[in-house]
């Protein structure tokens, strides 16, 4: 199948805004409520602050009731079954809420309604949904939405597998320290167990100066984080005329007045190079922490996923990343339980867990997903089995975890406090390298950066107190 670079027009955009203007302009009621519930990954998650910025831009208050709520949408994610089931029982919940309230809308949508069978399911047997769409068809959803309260029928608008580029949607975001910056869209990647390049197709990168001016907009308003998104943002500039690569978008960004971090993820390892390790090193805001997804140690696991490297690339990168910057902080994600991953094979992920050393790592049992090649191959190990070998991962993890983070202990490091922990009086925060801390203080210290004197630790965190000037 063939696929093209689909260009959202401005003008096509401003016609939902207007849309979204005729829909706050035709209610007399001020009291109208709307929530947005997400599910999966960061990408997801800066998908819902468009949905927010619309409905905001419609006169929709934000709200956490779904009994209050004229509108909800719920956000879904494909990537693991576990989510599926999640998504499925709000969904049915929600019978409940819409039988107190008949005129609520109930909107679907993200990567899992991308996916025809799930698409089918929710037509047939969840009535109480009104509106489905898929991420292709998030720009026009002020359109979308006009439909179903004029005409009271259901609506399911899933993308034909382009892929497009859209700015100008207005965000609404929650957090005012931490922004999410997407930098591009979509997989070619097409790793055997993967869903995404089905529901995000191909990869789309938006343009450097529509970059750099949200970056500085962001800047300009306060914020102290930015993270730049993108399934894969090494290939960042493949699909555009510019020339302009990932390392040397962070190398402009990082040239942007202000006192910010500049955070990134996820790096492929067959696409990770000097050039962005080099430019980790030399731009001053950018963090010093590298998400480099393993998956699995064993080369021929390796192959069956097609992540197209091998341990020893892996591990090469591992070595010249850290020429670079020697303090680098490496985390990964593993896959417990590919379909045929045998005892020897789940060993030699083991081994190059012990010789790299992750400061963290995201684990989970291989969860089938339909339409992927994996779903199709032979799997005669059991669940049970799966779980031996990830709770002996974890425990190897947890002793790394801690043992690095014993190694802060009595060093001052500098953090951006973020936020209120549910410990009462207790800030956290995130080093340069991405660490958590916990640190006691007042809470104007939120959105500032400060040295912390890290005096102890466990698992998954720091403790320690504000130092002293």
């Amino acid at each position: 199948m063939s696929y093209k670079r689909t260009e959202i027009s401005q003008e096509d955009v401003k016609k939902q805004l207007d849309i979204c203007r005729e829909i706050k302009e035709g209610t007399h009621d001020s009291k109208r409520l709307a929530l947005v519930d997400t599910f999966g990954c960061q990408q997801n998650e800066e998908d819902s602050e468009k949905i927010r910025g619309y409905l905001d831009a419609m006169g929709y208050a934000m709200t956490d009731d779904e009994f209050e709520a004229d509108v909800i949408v719920i956000n879904t994610c494909a990537v693991r079954e576990h989510a599926e089931m999640r998504v499925f029982g709000n969904i049915g919940a929600l019978s409940h809420t819409k039988k107190k309230k008949p005129g609520q809308i109930i909107a679907v949508c993200g990567c899992m309604v991308q996916q025809e069978h799930i698409a089918e399911k929710i037509k047939k047997s969840f009535p109480q949904v009104d509106l489905v769409f898929g991420p292709d068809e998030l720009w026009r959803f002020p359109e979308l939405l006009k439909t179903v309260m004029s005409t009271r029928r259901r609506i399911f608008a899933r993308g034909k597998g382009d892929g497009c580029v859209v700015e100008g949607i207005p965000h609404m975001r929650s957090d005012k320290v931490k922004a999410w910056l997407s930098v591009m869209n979509g997989c070619n990647n097409f790793c055997s167990y993967c869903i995404v390049p089905y529901t995000r197709f191909r990869e789309r990168s938006r343009r450097p100066d529509d970059i750099l001016e949200e970056a500085r907009s962001l800047v300009a308003e306060g914020y102290k984080e930015i993270t730049l998104l993108g399934q894969n943002v090494n290939s960042y500039g493949r699909d555009l005329n510019c020339r302009v690569s990932f390392a040397q978008l962070i190398r402009m960004i990082n040239d942007i007045d202000g006192d910010f971090v500049i955070r990134f993820m996820t790096s492929h390892p067959k696409d990770a190079h000097e050039e962005l390790f080099a430019a980790m090193k030399d731009c001053e805001k950018c963090e010093k922490h590298l998400h480099l997804p393993l998956q699995a140690g064993s080369d021929r696991i390796l192959k069956a996923m097609n992540r197209c490297y091998t341990a020893e690339k892996y591990l090469s990168l591992v070595d010249k990343v850290r020429e670079y910057i020697p303090d680098i902080v490496l985390t990964t994600d593993i896959i417990v339980g590919f379909p045929g991953e045998t005892d020897e094979d789940f060993e030699e992920t083991m081994k190059v867990i012990e010789k790299v050393r992750y400061d963290a790592m995201f684990t989970f049992i291989y969860s089938k997903r339909e339409g992927t090649p994996a779903a199709k191959m032979p799997d005669p190990f059991t669940r049970e089995q799966k779980q031996v070998h990830f709770d002996r991962l974890l425990e190897v993890q947890n002793r790394i975890s801690e043992e690095k983070h014993r190694e802060y202990i009595g060093k001052t490091v500098r953090v951006l406090i973020d936020g209120r922990d549910r410990e009462e009086g207790v800030l956290t925060g995130r080093t340069i390298g991405g660490r958590l801390v916990r640190t006691t203080g007042d809470e104007s210290l939120i959105g500032s950066f400060t040295d912390v004197l890290i005096k102890d630790c466990n698992t998954w965190a720091l403790r320690g107190d504000i130092a002293r000037k």
